[in-house]
């Protein structure tokens, strides 16, 4: 009886179970880096993102108020108080403390520490200390705290203010998206253009050659792109193009074009004959026919294609490095200024994550607000 057709198969849990595993091992790292992209480096470093909604437990340092100016006199001693915490720093909770790093939970919440010669430190849990001693001792610079605190969730803006608005060009990625758009627009539409003409004569129009090319434009899906880098920057160089935006869009257009060819020719010839035929008889020419009658059934197989050709010209590296080299950094793309970042900021996770979260935002929304055309149009060709 399982094998009755219509019947549900026995086995439906288990895609159910490893569509979900899959949905999981792709959301959760993308939920992380959003996440850690709102936190501080502190919050990075003491717990991971799925804890930034409780409070957390982490060691931190302050500083109190220079006793030049605050302290008041009380008998032959000084005393200079106040509250480490600063303004927007509401709601954190200490339970232990020290003065040196060697020790820096040597005291609980409102036990005295004897520092010597007299001079003396209460702190309290809300961060209110009563620092005391002599004229000599109470002078300089305020004394260094080493607290274990108890933080609320917090969350930031700043880690997005630092990466897109920041006048360091080392930090500043808003010309680095830009740039972006500016590569990847052109070289998603170029290359649709192009194929689809060439798919449609090569699906619908006869002329002698025509299996020669298909075949050709099969076999350069094969050929690695790492091969044609030097010849192609060569040939750019030759004829005056250069590094610039004309040379990354004729690289992206040329590398991008065989599987534009392959998916789009698919997909034309299993459109039904009957239309084109009836147009012809009507007296259409081939390129009404494209225009009018081609182009809206081949929605899907432009639309799948347009997906991955984004998806491949915005997260790029190696074109770019190749044919888009600017020392001025006007031409910088994100995937360069991210690797910039790591050198130079290798230790401030909280930008890292922030300008990786800038990087893949654009994409996501480009697949999913065009990932329903996906499938149809992989799938084009391959049922008749």
């Amino acid at each position: 009886m399982d094998n009755i057709a219509g019947s549900k198969s026995s086995l439906t849990w288990a895609v159910h179970i490893s569509v979900a595993l899959l949905v999981a091992l792709w959301l959760f790292p993308t939920v992380g880096l959003f996440v850690s992209s709102f936190r501080t480096a502190d919050q990075i470093s003491s717990s991971g993102w799925w804890a930034s909604m409780f409070a957390a437990e982490q060691n931190e340092v302050y500083r109190t108020a220079d006793p030049d100016g605050t302290r008041v006199a009380d008998g032959d001693m000084f005393v200079v108080s106040g509250n480490i915490f600063e303004a927007g720093l509401e709601g954190r909770s200490i339970s232990r403390w020290g003065t040196s790093s060697r020790d820096v939970s040597a005291y609980a919440v409102g036990e005295t520490a004897d520092m010597g010669d007299g001079e003396t430190m209460v702190l309290e849990a809300d961060g209110s200390y009563e620092w005391r001693g002599t004229d000599d001792q109470i002078s300089g610079r305020g004394q260094r705290i080493f607290a274990t605190v108890t933080a609320p969730p917090d969350f930031t803006t700043e880690n997005y203010e630092t990466v897109l608005l920041s006048g360091n060009n080392t930090d500043n990625m808003a010309k680095a998206f830009y740039s972006t758009l500016t590569v990847t627009i052109p070289a998603t539409i170029i290359p649709i253009v192009i194929a689809a003409f060439a798919a449609y004569a090569l699906a619908w129009m006869d002329f002698p050659g025509r299996a020669l090319l298909i075949a050709c434009v099969v076999g350069l899906l094969v050929v690695p792109l790492q091969l044609a880098l030097i010849p192609l920057l060569k040939l750019h160089l030759g004829i005056g193009i250069g590094k610039g935006y004309l040379g990354v869009w004729l690289a992206h257009t040329g590398f991008g074009l065989p599987l534009a060819i392959y998916l789009l020719r698919n997909y034309m010839v299993g459109l039904p004959r009957d239309i084109i035929e009836n147009a012809k008889v009507d007296g259409a020419t081939d390129f009404q026919i494209f225009t009018k009658i081609i182009l809206p059934l081949s929605f899907p197989a432009l639309a799948s294609f347009a997906i991955f050709q984004f998806l491949w010209t915005w997260n790029d590296l190696l074109v770019a490095r190749v044919f888009l080299i600017d020392s001025s950094g006007t031409t910088t793309v994100m995937t360069s200024q991210i690797v910039e970042l790591l050198g130079t900021r290798g230790g401030n996770w909280e930008i890292l994550a922030t300008a990786a979260f800038v990087s893949i935002a654009v994409p996501l929304v480009v697949f999913f607000a065009m990932q329903r055309y996906l499938v149809r149009g992989l799938l084009a060709g391959s049922v008749k």
